[in-house]
């Protein structure tokens, strides 16, 4: 890797992004700015151009938390200082891996030595390595969720505090926050969002022209690193000399009444909750002004502010995509704008200059995440209503029926994987974690993170004469220190399997089971598991989705799954027993849910139902956990789904009774032998 980083300026496009860490670096206050976007748009290249930029920092000497000569952190475990000059050295980029532990974020403690010696002998993490730079999260959608709330905590609060077993250490943490994500692989939660202070999308250019000056810069970078650099070092010094100018300009800028107003009205009209929003509108718009060279705040700077800080904050539903309505926010802006108030210019605020291409100044103001018309939905009164469909047993080629809105989402019963795991966390199924309530003590395999006090005490008390100790206290060594085996919850992965076949659409139930589908993909959501879905229908099965995270991804395809054709139902478990076997190798830690959407139906080729009750047997052989969703309606059933659910060795319930209000008991109609429904 060049020891060089690719200058700020020089990179083509990302305006929104670019902003938004120099309104960072301006006000540091504003709490940091999520990156959302495909793989390959250089996300990490402009973080890491960021840093060359800030100006250098001034630190005392031997101090391992960054403390400032002039105002040092009274608490700071290396303290307290003496008054004197300090060292000047570069702003540091402290880049923190996905698979980080927790004593990696927060630091670690030598309990042995506060136990035995009562010191503080305390290692410091990435976040003190942060201190007064930037703290870089690469993919911060796939951190552990409590890893995420640490770091949040920390970024709020300007500390960070270490607690372990009555030993305490507090130190400071202000740092710029920035994460990266490609939404593809999973959403953060909703009150995590909110806690980063800004948010962008960034898409690769699709017009060749800037793409062709993007990999012409490239290719000269990666040349001669060195000659690139020198050749943007003049636009990379103003650029550097108008970060400074902005921050002492800063305190002198006045957020007037009617930007205030505007403000709060724009956050109230979007229906964000809480009040943060507002305060990160404040300073994103007052970092504007101070950006543009003014001491007064314009509509502009309000809208420009609206654009960055409430897309991931507004009221939305799972599986919509983030963004504003910009008419709507134009809309509010005039309604509660002062009379002397300039019209919104589309070109955005002024002065565009720096580099070449505009890099170095602020760019064209975003037209935002929902610009040309994306994520609009067809009216669902303007679907067709599918067809009906040949029979199950008619010859003849498939007939595909046009794609059936969902019907509305509900909340679903919670359906777990038995035994104990190992997974990574999430909130489906037990398992052992770093977190949740004790239940258990082990020898440490490794460092010791989570000491079991009780079992500590009762392995050290029958070796006390032994080490000498006649008198009050006690005399613990390593070989004495116990972990504390913890019970939480995992994600899992969680296979659908939908019949798409014609006995579905025939009886108009395709509506009701897409919509079920849709419910339980709303509970992955919330419980953090992975999602894949298999359809078959015709005459074979499709992996629709592969194994994802991002169930925002598998909520639109099934909303286009066409419908119709025989029932091949041995092909869709047989193809979800590949899947299965595939994802076991990846993560062998996250255990599967198979989820079955059918009426156990079966047609085509010979002995179709026995054919797909070996496959099923495939399944129950590997031990996965099942559940069937019987989608079977009418008078008369024939119980295949519920035979089916026999041969996976997993449960069958019916559509009514996936419902999380629905009754646990089924009662039988006296009137119709084998008829279950759920009770009234």
């Amino acid at each position: 890797m060049a020891s060089v980083p690719y200058p700020f300026t020089a990179v083509v496009g990302m305006d929104d992004m670019r902003l938004s860490l120099l309104l960072n670096a301006v006000a540091p206050q504003i709490g940091g700015v999520l990156v959302r976007g495909e793989k390959g748009t250089a996300k990490s290249t402009v973080v890491r151009g960021l840093t060359a930029l800030l100006p250098a920092m001034d630190v005392i000497p031997g101090c391992r938390f960054s403390c400032a000569p002039s105002a040092s952190d009274p608490e700071c475990p290396d303290g307290p200082h003496e008054p004197g000059a300090g060292t000047s050295r570069p702003t540091r980029l402290v880049e923190l891996p996905v698979g980080a532990s927790e004593d990696r974020l927060v630091g670690a403690l030598d309990i042995e030595r506060a136990l035995s010696e009562g010191v503080k002998a305390f290692e410091p993490g990435l976040l003190a390595q942060a201190h007064r730079g930037i703290l870089y999260v690469d993919e911060v959608n796939l951190l552990h969720d409590h890893l995420v709330d640490l770091l949040l905590d920390a970024a709020a609060m300007g500390a960070s505090h270490v607690e372990r077993e009555g030993v305490s250490v507090r130190h400071a943490a202000r740092f710029l926050l920035v994460g990266t994500m490609n939404p593809e692989e999973g959403e953060l939660r909703p009150q995590l969002l909110d806690r980063f202070g800004l948010t962008v999308e960034v898409a690769a250019s699709r017009d060749p022209e800037q793409r062709v000056e993007v990999v012409r810069r490239r290719l000269a970078y990666d040349d001669d690193p060195a000659g690139f650099a020198a050749r943007w070092a003049g636009e990379e010094a103003a650029l550097r000399e108008r970060i400074v100018a902005a921050r002492a300009l800063l305190p002198q800028v006045v957020l007037g009444d009617d930007a205030l107003r505007q403000i709060a009205a724009t956050c109230a009209a979007f229906e964000v909750d809480g009040m943060r929003a507002d305060i990160v509108m404040a300073r994103t718009a007052t970092a504007l002004a101070a950006w543009a060279g003014r001491t007064d705040v314009t509509v502009d700077d309000v809208r420009q502010a609206a654009l960055l800080a409430l897309p991931h904050r507004r009221r939305r539903n799972p599986f919509d995509a983030p963004g504003l309505d910009q008419d709507k926010l134009d809309q509010t802006l005039e309604e509660f704008g002062g009379d002397d108030d300039p019209e919104p210019d589309p070109q955005g605020p002024d002065d565009n200059g720096g580099g070449p291409d505009g890099g170095g100044g602020i760019p064209p103001q975003s037209q935002g995440p929902d610009a040309g018309g994306a994520g609009s939905t067809e009216p669902a009164g303007e679907q067709p209503e599918p067809e009906a469909a040949p029979s199950p047993g008619a010859g003849g080629p498939a007939r595909e029926q046009a794609p059936v809105n969902a019907a509305e989402p509900f909340r679903t019963k919670a359906l777990t994987v038995p035994g104990l795991g190992d997974g990574a966390a999430g909130r489906r199924s037990r398992a052992r974690t770093e977190h949740g309530r004790t239940t258990g003590a082990r020898r440490p395999r490794g460092a010791l993170t989570k000491l079991h006090l009780a079992a500590t005490v009762q392995a050290a008390a029958p070796h006390q004469r032994a080490r000498g100790r006649s008198g009050p206290g006690l005399v613990v060594r390593r070989d004495d220190l116990r972990q504390a085996v913890r019970e939480g919850r995992e994600g899992n992965l969680v296979l659908f399997v939908v019949d798409a076949s014609g006995s579905m659409a025939a009886r108009r139930r395709m509506a009701a089971v897409k919509g079920a589908v849709l419910s339980l993909l709303l509970d992955a959501y919330q419980r953090r598991d992975k999602v894949g879905l298999v359809t078959f229908r015709g005459r074979g099965a499709e992996l629709v989705l592969p194994p994802t995270s991002s169930v925002d991804a598998a909520a639109a395809r099934l909303e286009r799954l066409p419908t119709g054709g025989r029932t091949p139902l041995s092909a869709g478990l047989l193809k979800a027993h590949d899947v299965l076997r595939v994802e076991r190798l990846r993560d062998p830690a996250r255990r599967p849910l198979l989820v079955v959407v059918t009426d156990g139906r079966a047609t085509g080729g010979v002995e179709p139902l026995r054919t797909a009750a070996r496959a099923a047997g495939l399944h129950a052989a590997d031990g996965t956990a099942s559940v069937v969703v019987d989608c079977e309606t009418g008078p008369v059933r024939l119980g295949l789904a519920a035979e089916l659910a026999r041969n996976l060795g997993g449960t069958a319930v019916t559509l009514d009774e996936l419902r999380a209000d629905a009754i646990a008991g089924v009662v039988k109609d006296v009137r119709t032998t084998g008829i279950s429904r759920r009770a009234a």
